[in-house]
């Protein structure tokens, strides 16, 4: 027969496996570290993640540190050897990181301040020059942001493989940047004739987040060219994390936008939605792409 008495020993039994279950992962991780791709300068992802890093802390009941890299293959590497234990990836970055053979699983995705899940890559060129079409900068100056950069390198160059371009031969130079922020700036400088770049919606960019950290005139440049939508970035934890951490992660993620309001819209000044839910299965198609990528390189090596 079950009796009242039972079912409060149960649950005191199932509350006491799950604190101690907590208190296992927390003595194997005294400390999670949280990484994030630099498509921005070393301050501006310290001033938006820090305080992300320090709301999981305060919801895990662990110290989460802030890993500032510098590239995109140091996030990769760092979650392959298992010292990045969360990381915010772009879909390349994190595609490649499967490729390389790191255990990572994609938990949430950013969702665009439209509502939708996806973003594009588009190229601009400074406002007061001649050039409409990608084509007319042959013989130019090409800024790309960083080789796992999604909207800046893998995405561009799909894109002009389709249009029957070779940027090795149909620029003057080929410069990666390492950042989005910093290809803005070559071409606003003349460094770079054109850049590659992200760009959510006319509400929100790269170019626009630059303009109100006062680096930049979104007036000052132009689009000639506009990918396909490409699915938004995912933060991924490492596969090998017990599963009720793993579960933790997810749930702070997922809540922060009403649990701490004030630090989600830090992140995104307000131009985002809420993180949802994700699974691998959205970015198999950026797994091919940049296996596509890859396979154009060694045509020509």
């Amino acid at each position: 027969m079950i009796t009242r008495r039972l079912i409060i020993a149960a649950a005191a039994l199932a509350y006491s496996a799950s604190a101690g279950s907590a208190q296992d992962w927390k003595a194997k991780y005294p400390e999670l570290v949280f990484a994030k791709v630099p498509d921005e300068n070393a301050s501006g992802t310290s001033d938006r993640w820090t305080p992300f890093a320090n709301y999981l802390s305060k919801e895990l009941g662990t110290k989460v540190t802030l890993r500032i890299a510098n590239d995109y293959a140091a996030v990769i590497e760092g979650q392959r050897a298992g010292n990045i234990h969360i990381a915010m990836y772009g879909p390349a970055s994190y595609a490649r990181a499967r490729v390389v053979g790191a255990k990572v699983e994609p938990f949430a995705i950013e969702v665009s301040g439209d509502g939708t899940k996806g973003y594009y890559s588009v190229l601009y060129v400074k406002s007061d020059t001649s050039f409409k079409d990608i084509k007319d900068l042959k013989g130019k100056n090409l800024c790309l942001v960083d080789p796992n950069s999604t909207s800046g390198n893998n995405v561009p160059r799909y894109a002009m493989h389709q249009l029957g371009i070779d940027p090795e031969t149909f620029f003057s130079k080929v410069i990666y940047s390492g950042s989005h922020e910093n290809a803005v700036i070559a071409v606003g400088q003349g460094t770079c004739d054109a850049a590659f770049n992200w760009w959510n919606d006319e509400n929100e960019s790269n170019l626009l987040r630059m303009e109100r950290k006062g680096m930049a005139k979104a007036a000052d440049f132009r689009i000639i060219l506009k990918s396909d939508q490409i699915v938004n970035s995912p933060m991924a934890y490492l596969t090998d994390l017990p599963a009720d951490l793993k579960a933790a992660i997810k749930k702070a993620v997922l809540e922060i936008s009403t649990k701490d309001k004030a630090t989600f819209d830090n992140i995104y000044q307000g131009k985002q939605m809420p993180f949802v839910e994700v699974d691998h299965k959205a970015y198999e198609p950026v797994v091919e792409l940049i296996k596509f990528v890859d396979g154009l390189r060694k045509q020509k090596s």
